[in-house]
Parts: structure tokens; C-alpha cells; sequence
């Protein structure tokens, strides 16, 4: 979705209009990434600067969220990333691919209620599934590792960060092992008119190759309605202050649709 066409969709759902109180709560819950709510998220990135042919790369993050009751004091959280990708020359005169890439799967073990500081987290394992439908979309070797979150939610505020480490378990032998820790800490600030303002990083370490991936994310999003569907929508820009030799650099671009299912 290119983000001409969000701007048109975000006016067309009436964004400018007062929110509900039930839109300005969906926004605080989006706010918190294992928050008891159903959320669909199309995720669309865009990144150039790869290779010594400044390559690009688009993405559609597919990243449907499922919280499911364990008993009254526990829940867990399915968190899944499903890649679509489009790339051009990321690796020099690499040429076109198009598909799937690999998909993260999580799963956080929270409990219901925040402890007595307030804090929220969730803890459990993180799976790497060789998805990718192209040796240039993916690693082709299957991984698993712990992951965990950890939040505070403050009137307006939310803040925390999430982080996972992989290592590859299996897969095809030819291809370089995963050794890769992700970290996440973000805040962000939701109004009583569910616009949230977040920034965050979705940092990579490649303990393989000793590189960091730092992208610096900036996003504005409004949660409103679509005839009766809860949904919000957000748009940002990012910007890479470490990545790889190889690329990506400068400036990004990110969009998203997120459809909200409360309870």
C-alpha cells in the first residue's frame, strides 16, 4: 500500500472526527504488544541503499496477534510475522525477488494482572521457520530462542522494550548459521483523541558477522472506525543509524492497517 493511498483511507475513516472512549482505549491497548485484544497488522516498509547498487527492499508484514486465556491469573500471546517481500539488487546485480520470507513465530507467557509497580511482561520461546520462497528471501535454516517483553503504562505513556535471541537449529548446510539477538525498546504517547505518537528501534545484532542493523522508527497513528470494524491506522518514517555494509541506508518509509478485534 503505497502511502499516498493510507492518506486517502485515513481521511476517508473520518480520523479528524472525536474518538470514543472505546477507540481511545483500543489505541493504549495497541500500545502494548501482548495487551488481551485480537489485532491484525499489515505492516508495509520500505528501505533502499542495499549493496554497491543501491538496492531496494519492500515489505508487507503480515502480524496477526491472538491472546488466549490459560486460567484467571495467566494468559499467552501468539505473536506471528509473516513477510511478503519485493527486493531489487540488494546483493549487486542480484536482480528481482519476489515471495515469502521467513516467519517468527512467538509466544509470551503473561500474567493477567500487572505486578504491584505496574509493570507487565511476558516471557516464552520464539521459533524461525524457513518460509521463504526464495534463497535470496530468506536464510533457509530453522531456529528457535527465548524471547521477552517487559512494560509500563503510565496515564498517556507507554514504555519497555521487547527482545528475542535466535540461533538456527537446522536447515540447509550450505547456508551461514543464525546467531541473532533483536531488541525493541519503545515509548510512545496515545491522546484522548487515539492519536499515538511512538518512537522506537528494532535493533539486530548479528553475532556471526559482528553487525548491527539499527533503524530508528518515528510513527503517528489514529485508531478510528470503518462502518462498524475498529481499525487503526499509522504511518512513520524510520532512519538507519547502523546497518551492514551492504545496506540499507538514509531514510525509510513505514504503513500500516491494524483491524482490532476486542472482546
Amino acid at each position: 500500500m503505497r502511502l499516498q493511498s493510507l492518506l486517502v483511507l485515513i481521511a476517508a475513516g473520518g480520523l479528524t472526527g472525536k474518538a470514543t472512549a472505546q477507540e481511545a482505549d483500543l489505541a493504549k491497548q495497541l500500545s502494548n504488544p501482548i495487551s488481551s485484544l485480537i489485532s491484525v497488522p499489515f505492516q508495509f516498509n520500505y528501505d533502499s541503499g542495499y549493496g554497491p547498487r543501491g538496492g531496494n527492499k519492500s515489505v508487507l508484514n503480515i502480524q496477526p496477534v491472538i491472546p488466549f486465556s490459560i486460567d484467571k491469573d495467566w494468559n499467552v500471546i501468539s505473536r506471528t510475522i509473516v513477510p511478503i517481500i519485493s527486493q531489487h539488487n540488494i546483493a549487486g546485480p542480484s536482480g528481482t525477488q519476489t515471495g515469502l520470507g521467513d516467519t517468527v513465530q512467538s509466544f509470551f507467557f503473561s500474567p493477567t494482572q500487572p505486578t504491584a509497580g505496574g509493570l507487565i511482561w511476558g516471557a516464552g520461546p520464539v521459533f524461525l521457520l524457513p518460509t521463504a520462497t526464495d534463497s535470496l528471501l530468506g536464510g533457509e535454516k530453522w531456529g528457535l530462542g527465548p524471547t521477552a517483553v517487559v512494560l509500563k503504562q503510565d496515564g498517556p505513556w507507554t514504555f519497555g522494550a521487547l527482545g528475542n535471541h535466535i540461533w538456527s537449529v537446522a536447515g540447509e548446510s550450505n547456508r551461514s548459521d543464525i546467531n541473532s539477538t533483536f531488541l525493541q525498546p519503545f515509548i510512545s504517547y496515545t491522546t484522548k483523541d487515539a492519536w499515538t505518537f511512538g518512537l522506537s528501534t528494532e535493533s539486530t545484532y548479528d553475532w556471526t558477522g559482528s553487525q548491527w542493523s539499527v533503524p530508528v522508527n518515528f510513527t503517528v497513528s489514529k485508531v478510528a472506525k470503518l462502518g462498524k470494524q475498529p481499525v487503526s491506522f499509522s504511518v512513520g518514517a524510520r532512519y538507519w543509524a547502523a546497518s551492514p555494509d551492504n545496506g540499507p541506508d538514509g531514510w525509510g518509509a513505514r504503513a500500516s492497517i491494524t483491524f482490532l478485534f476486542p472482546k
